[in-house]
């Protein structure tokens, strides 16, 4: 058995009785009802403060509560109950004025057989006004929570619409619009012709060829292209998705995201740009590898091989069996011993281009070597400037620093027109730093960014690969300044032989670096 709800009905009336009357009609048509009998204003607060009612039926002849009072009370107390003005007689020029101030509805007593219907309609309204109040609450929420997220999100969230006679408009635009595009929601609903023109050209033909195809086949849109806004020079990658359905006028309605992925095409942009150069210095190394490999296998055929060929050729009379005086054997051993010796030279001067003997004596002696034979060879001056006696170093660390250090005077050979070369080498806070300074014509940014500077990308990238960095910086007709600061990483040598001798290189340019300058001073001359 279903329980009938029970009407909490607040009654103002003059007296008890009349309450009474109008609570008999109301039962006798079915209603379960709970009233309440008041007249005076006190009366009525108190009600409407501790209690909450579905419906008040106010006399128009209480002396002490007026309907106007009951209407002004029942907003006070934020009561949004049907209120039913139950008359002695019919006005219906008061009917109208209260009915205009909130009344639900106006009744005289001798017609209270429409009073059931009338409480029956004013519950049914009562009930629907408070679901729709309940929506708006709900939607406000949700409103709120939509455009709270809107706001946090990295991009611009729209809808898009384009009806059948091809008509394009933003229903909707979120407010990040403005930083993204430069242009107001209000803006872009107002006209949104306005975001296609901020497609470049190039680009343009795409977004509208995947737009139809997204239309034709309602599948996702995908787009990535540039844009331009307005009095910006810098030109904006964005990356358009949107989800298409039909709309109900037969329009199809999008709805997306659109955000900013410049910094991740610049990236893509600088990552296969370093492939490339990648592959173009891979390339470069493997062919000077190649011609390495081909001048050392020439000089071995051609110096080496052919002294021993020369050898041999002095050894064949000395195993005939013909007799001869010892002044021939002789003067052959003096000429084997000649050809001999420069077999000894040659490959002396071969196993030094492939791997200076040098560098077993430590790094410091290994670059005051090699300023040395720059300087015998080129006739640059070269002054090298070191605190420490030794500096201990793993050996393939070692060599990589000598590589790099070759490679430096190699470039300056070739390029700088100097006449002096200031090397600084130091151990500090755990690096090795190498500082080379020259007095020649410079070097121009642009010089370094071109395609065929391998030697400079060769020496970046073998830093880079000992996690230390590589600077070149100089001004036409001053000089050009490279610096190298390389982690030694603990890649320290497992013992010292104290028992090896370590030339004294430096006494033989002690008269020089008594007058040497730190490469700073030299650098303000």
């Amino acid at each position: 058995m279903i329980k009938r709800r029970v009407l909490k009905i607040l009654s103002v009336e003059n007296s008890a009785a009349d309450a009474d009357q109008i609570n008999d009609t109301l039962v006798k048509s079915g209603l379960q009802l709970n009233v309440n009998w008041v007249n005076t204003v006190q009366e009525l607060r108190k009600a409407l403060r501790t209690g909450v009612w579905d419906i008040v039926l106010s006399n128009t002849d209480v002396p002490q509560l007026k309907p106007d009072e009951v209407i002004q009370l029942l907003l006070d107390y934020g009561q949004d109950v049907p209120l039913i003005i139950v008359s002695e007689n019919e006005d219906e020029e008061a009917a109208v004025s209260l009915m205009e101030k909130g009344a639900c509805d106006y009744i005289a007593k001798k017609n209270l057989q429409r009073l059931v219907p009338i409480v029956r309609r004013s519950l049914r309204a009562a009930e629907n006004s408070r679901r729709v109040n309940i929506t708006q609450v709900a939607l406000q929420k949700s409103e709120a929570r939509f455009r709270a997220i809107t706001t946090n999100l990295p991009g611009v969230v729209f809808q898009f619409l384009l009806t059948p006679d091809h008509n394009e408009s933003f229903p909707y635009v979120s407010n990040a619009s403005e930083t993204l595009l430069g242009l107001s929601p209000h803006m872009l609903m107002a006209n949104a012709t306005l975001f296609s023109r901020l497609i470049l050209p190039e680009d343009k033909k795409n977004y509208e060829r995947l737009l139809q195809i997204s239309a034709e086949k309602l599948s996702t849109l995908n787009w990535e292209g540039r844009i331009q806004v307005k009095g910006d020079s810098d030109i904006k990658w964005i990356s358009l998705r949107a989800t298409p359905k039909m709309a109900a006028d037969g329009g199809i309605l999008w709805g997306g995201i659109m955000i900013n992925i410049t910094r991740n095409k610049l990236a893509e942009t600088e990552i296969s740009h370093s492939r490339e150069q990648l592959v173009e210095l891979s390339s470069y190394l493997q062919k000077v590898k190649e011609h390495e490999r081909a001048r050392i296998a020439r000089e071995i055929h051609d110096d080496i091989g052919g002294t021993l060929t020369a050898i041999k050729c002095e050894l064949v009379p000395c195993l005939d069996s013909t007799p001869r005086l010892s002044d021939f054997y002789q003067k052959k051993a003096a000429i084997i011993e000649s050809l001999v010796d420069h077999v000894i030279d040659s490959t002396r001067r071969i196993s030094m281009d492939l791997r200076p003997g040098i560098l077993d004596f430590g790094i410091v002696a290994a670059v005051q070597w090699q300023a040395k034979e720059f300087s015998r060879r080129t006739n640059i001056s070269c002054h090298v400037s070191c605190e420490e006696e030794e500096i201990l170093l793993d050996a393939d660390l070692s060599v990589a620093i000598f590589r790099l250090f070759q490679e430096i005077l190699t470039n300056i050979s070739k390029h700088a027109q100097a006449t002096k070369v200031w090397v600084s080498l130091a151990e500090a806070e755990e690096k090795i730093v190498m500082e080379v300074l020259d007095n020649g014509c410079g070097i121009d940014p642009e010089d370094m960014k071109k395609q065929d500077s391998f030697g400079i990308r060769g020496m970046r990238e073998r830093c880079q690969q000992l996690k230390g960095s590589f600077h070149i910086s100089g001004e036409p007709g001053i000089g050009t300044r490279v610096c190298i600061l390389i982690p030694i990483l603990e890649m320290r040598p497992a013992y010292q032989d104290d028992s090896v001798e370590i030339p004294d290189f430096k006494s033989e340019y002690e008269s020089d670096q008594r007058s040497f300058m730190t490469i700073n001073d030299r650098r303000k001359q």
